[in-house]
């Protein structure tokens, strides 16, 4: 038996044709008409005024970073259960992260955590719409006006969820996706900044461009951090199918929450009453006591039967690149990456293969 996936893009004839057409054109490197393109169509379907293309979802969030003026001396919220990208960016950024617990039901951070982690320091937050599920902007938003922080959405795993008939990555003052190869939507590597701010975006593109205007005049230290002509071709592609690769990502869950809802010791992907998510990577937990089978005995079994799974996320703070931040309890993240199990779950699988993983699962639990 052939491994089923975690994720897999799916790529067609219109990615080759534009790949292609970007590719005889010349314009192969951060320069090209594609790219301009791939940020016009990607603005109007988020539904921000600038997309800025960027190199990484990553380079994204340094940009985001720099363009809001955070630097020494300032503190970031992140939160604790996350890819390290947020965190160490913050770092490069020159500010001090600061970590903060995530709720055990949605398992992003909520209004009353930020709450909490705030201090004169303050001066931003991270909001990371875990595996696509899309955190309570609404309130969030509330918070960091009240207490004048800027908000960046980090949207890499949930482009296309939705908050209040908004897309997560058009709500904070400004947002970030990333578009590798797992994601939704992808340019191989890649990301986006997207903002409504002009003077955000007018810094985002000064950075990403080594600090340059007019060409080699260097105005302000930068990066090179473009997006490539050839990934914006592949993008506009994948973009123009977005809606589908999303229908195909909620019919996926569907079939998982079909099968595994009410099995002991699964806690299936949650889906927040204040949105529509994402299910970037179709996700459960899994309960040892109750299941029968460990977490990591559960992604064995799997294995054996040629289906790939992914553990969660480590907690920031238990890592030695970020020890020197830990200055909390994170109870519910570690309680979360210790149990949490991402299934196959691209745009590409067949629903054979869905409900074959969903069955042999939830077998599992009667073999226990």
């Amino acid at each position: 038996m052939s491994m089923i996936p975690v994720a897999n893009p799916d790529i067609g004839e219109d990615e080759e044709r534009l790949v292609l057409e970007a590719l005889r054109s010349g314009w192969i490197s951060g320069r090209g008409p594609y790219v301009r393109r791939f940020e016009e169509e990607l603005a109007s379907w988020v539904g921000v005024r600038h997309a800025i293309a960027t190199s990484s979802g990553t380079a994204a969030l340094h940009l985001a970073l720099i363009s809001l003026g955070i630097g020494p001396g300032d503190e970031v919220i992140v939160p604790d259960l996350t890819f390290a990208s947020p965190a160490s960016m913050v770092v490069l950024a020159g500010a001090r992260p600061v970590f903060a617990d995530v709720d055990p039901r949605y398992w992003v951070i909520s209004a009353d955590e930020v709450r909490r982690r705030i201090t004169p320091r303050t001066k931003a937050i991270i909001i990371v719409h875990l595996y696509g599920v899309p955190a309570n902007m609404g309130e969030i938003m509330e918070v960091a006006r009240e207490e004048n922080l800027y908000v960046i959405e980090d949207a890499a795993e949930a482009l296309g969820a939705t908050v209040l008939g908004r897309r997560v990555g058009s709500i904070g003052d400004v947002g970030v996706l990333s578009f590798y190869a797992n994601k939704t939507v992808t340019t191989g590597e890649g990301g986006a900044v997207l903002t409504n701010s002009n003077e955000v975006a007018d810094m985002a593109r000064l950075v990403r461009d080594h600090g340059m205007r007019p060409r080699y005049w260097h105005v302000v230290i930068g990066h090179n951090y473009r997006m490539t002509n050839l990934q914006a071709a592949l993008g506009i592609a994948q973009l123009r199918k977005a809606e589908h690769l999303l229908k195909r990502k909620r019919e996926i869950a569907r079939v998982y929450v079909e099968v595994l809802s009410g099995v002991e010791g699964i806690t299936t992907h949650p889906n927040p009453p204040w949105g529509e998510g994402a299910f970037w990577l179709y996700s459960i937990l899994i309960d040892k006591k109750a299941f029968g089978m460990s977490r990591d005995e559960v992604m064995q079994a799997l294995a054996a039967d040629g289906i790939e799974t992914r553990k969660f996320f480590y907690p920031l703070h238990t890592m030695p690149a970020f020890s020197a931040y830990a200055d909390n309890k994170y109870p519910v993240s570690e309680y979360l990456s210790a149990r949490g199990l991402s299934l196959p779950s691209g745009p590409k699988i067949g629903d054979e293969e869905v409900l074959y993983v969903a069955e042999r699962i939830r077998s599992l639990h009667k073999e226990s």
